[in-house]
């Protein structure tokens, strides 16, 4: 037996006892006639003492041995701590240690493996291992069992069934980037690995399983960035026999429950928007409602003033920054600049002080009166001691840059409290796009996306109107689910496929397995997935994922521990059937 308790269970009821213990050695304090080590496991810190009145010579030799890291065994009683440490919840005792064991030396780590590291977040991942060791990696880890372990709990008590798919699939050429995986016994023939598995959970509502779910590896050959991984996880989720509002009124539940559970958050019932109008007041489709600053188009009480920059362009914009009239014009300048990056793209901002006695100061006096500026302030509705920032552009594009805008302020100011939850459904999503260089609709979320049945004429004459069957859940600014009511007859499907730019052949080549299927009794079915990492993550307070990946890749896509991705060696290319070209 290596341990009778862990380390962070001893308490003094437990005074007298006999224990054994295992686990690494966190710190140590060496007075030469005393010593004391702390002794860390997953489960938290219990302080030994080696007393040279009360602990044999050559214990306390062998102890004095002792570095950190290293993975030891002890045996002795549990004693009250002269000296309690309330920070711990084992700080009332300590062990007397009786018998020693060297489980396992160790090199001195890297950086230190405490709370607050002096290592970068290349070298932890590097030595990933060590950094699991630390509480915030350890808890965060946990914390990502404790939400799966919801999940599972309420689809199942909800009558879903978990079944895997597969890993090794067939490429499509919707979505991002397949990674590809070669096969060694059909020469010049490739896999794919999954950016979802969307056409095998419809495949299980063809046979019967009307209630699916899975928390699955999914893999995207894209950019990354905080929020994104090459390989990620999704809750999968299909029913069968269901309109959207079913499937709203049971993803809502599952998320309601998440909230409570895990976080102590309760919400009635989940404000609804449509896509147009997030974009309207929002500029982006995944709003962050915790705070306001709702956009204002100005175009009716802006243009026709002599001030080209308005008169000359699509759309004139603005948004009521509370409180933020107080800024110096160093500060507004500032924020000028930050519009102007490259990763914002905006020509300029102009900006609108409301002075609290009423007064209005802008940036463009010359072009316009008090009295036009108090319609810019009562349609944005800004109040005095508010700051209005407007913006010009291209309807999509300014929308896009005034959000991020929005996004930037909201933070600086402190309106994004991680401890506040703000759930949103976001409906009725275009079903196409129009991507200019391919000169073709593409499907805004996929080829299976069922239209609005009011709809459908529309797909002959004018597509890009043509509204989806789609739904995202949104949380805290954070796109945290998606799904849609899903084709399920082949006549609407060859449609789709058509109005895509597929040929026949194409199709058929592409998809038809699923094809095949629908002629075989395929039920009206929809779904949803959560990203799981994310919703992780945001459940906790936190926007970043990396930390509740056990072992996650970098920027680049590098596993940077095990050095991945790597050369093969000719022998492997060659079975392979693989030439590689630089």
């Amino acid at each position: 037996m290596y341990r009778s308790h862990t380390c962070g269970e001893l308490r003094t009821e437990n005074i007298g006892e006999e224990v054994v213990l295992s686990g690494w050695v966190q710190k140590l304090r060496d007075k030469g006639f005393m010593m004391w080590v702390d002794l860390r496991d997953r489960y938290g810190i219990t302080q030994l003492i080696f007393d040279e009145e009360r602990t044999s010579k050559e214990l306390m030799e062998q102890a004095s041995q002792l570095g950190r890291e290293y993975v030891i065994q002890v045996k002795g009683k549990v004693i009250e701590r002269e000296s309690k440490n309330p920070q711990l919840p084992t700080g009332d005792i300590e062990i007397l240690v009786s018998e020693y064991h060297l489980l396992n030396a160790s090199l001195t780590p890297p950086f230190t493996i405490e709370n607050d590291t002096d290592g970068g977040e290349e070298l932890r991942m590097k030595y990933r291992y060590l950094d699991i060791r630390r509480n915030p990696v350890k808890d965060s880890l946990m914390f990502r069992h404790k939400v799966g372990m919801q999940v599972r709990n309420y689809l199942s008590n909800q009558g879903f069934i978990e079944i895997e798919t597969p890993y090794l699939i067939k490429s499509t050429p919707e979505g991002a980037r397949d990674f590809v995986v070669p096969s060694r016994m059909n020469e010049g023939q490739f896999y794919a690995l999954p950016q979802s598995p969307q056409t095998f959970k419809q495949l299980l509502m063809v046979g019967g399983m009307d209630k699916y779910f899975q928390i699955v590896k999914c893999f995207r050959d894209e950019d990354l960035r905080a929020d994104r991984q090459p390989e990620f996880t999704q809750i999968d989720c299909e029913m069968a026999f269901v309109q959207q509002e079913d499937i709203l009124n049971t993803f809502e539940g599952l998320t309601k429950h998440l909230l409570k559970e895990i976080s102590g958050f309760e919400i009635d019932s989940f404000p609804r928007m449509t896509y147009a109008e997030a974009m309207r007041k929002y500029g982006n489709d995944k709003p962050d409602i915790r705070f306001g600053m709702e956009f204002a188009e100005l175009n009716d009480l802006a243009k026709g003033k002599g001030f080209p920059i308005f008169d000359d362009q699509e759309l004139v914009v603005g948004i009521a920054v509370p409180g933020a009239g107080a800024y110096t014009r160093k500060e507004i300048d500032n924020l000028v600049a930050w519009v102007k990056r490259p990763q914002i793209g905006a020509n300029g901002l102009i900006w609108v002080k409301y002075n609290e006695d009423g007064s209005l100061k802008s940036s463009v006096d010359k072009f316009y009166s008090q009295e036009d500026l108090l319609g810019w302030a009562e349609l944005s509705g800004a109040k005095a001691g508010d700051l209005i920032l407007v913006m010009s552009g291209e309807t999509n594009k300014v929308r896009t840059q005034l959000s991020a805008l929005r996004m930037h302020l909201a933070t600086a100011l402190g309106l994004r409290d991680p401890n506040v939850f703000a759930p949103l459904w976001v409906l009725d999503f275009p079903l196409l796009e129009w991507d200019e260089e391919t000169n073709r609709y593409h499907a805004m979320h996929h080829p299976f996306t069922s239209p609005k049945p009011e709809d459908i004429k529309l797909l002959e004459t004018n597509p890009g109107a043509v509204r989806a069957n789609a739904y995202d859940l949104v949380l805290n600014g954070n796109e945290i689910g998606g799904g849609s009511i899903r084709i399920h007859d082949k006549a609407t499907q060859a449609k789709m496929f058509d109005y895509l730019g597929f040929t026949p052949e194409e199709a058929k080549e592409q998809f038809g397995f699923l094809m095949n299927a629908f002629e075989f009794g395929a039920p009206p079915h929809g779904g949803v997935a959560f990203g799981f990492d994310r919703l992780v993550a945001i459940l906790d307070g936190k926007e970043t994922i990396r930390d509740y990946i056990a072992f996650p890749k970098n920027n680049n896509g590098r596993d940077i521990m095990i050095d991945a991705p790597a050369k093969l060696d000719e022998a492997q290319l060659k079975e392979l059937h693989l030439e590689v070209k630089l």
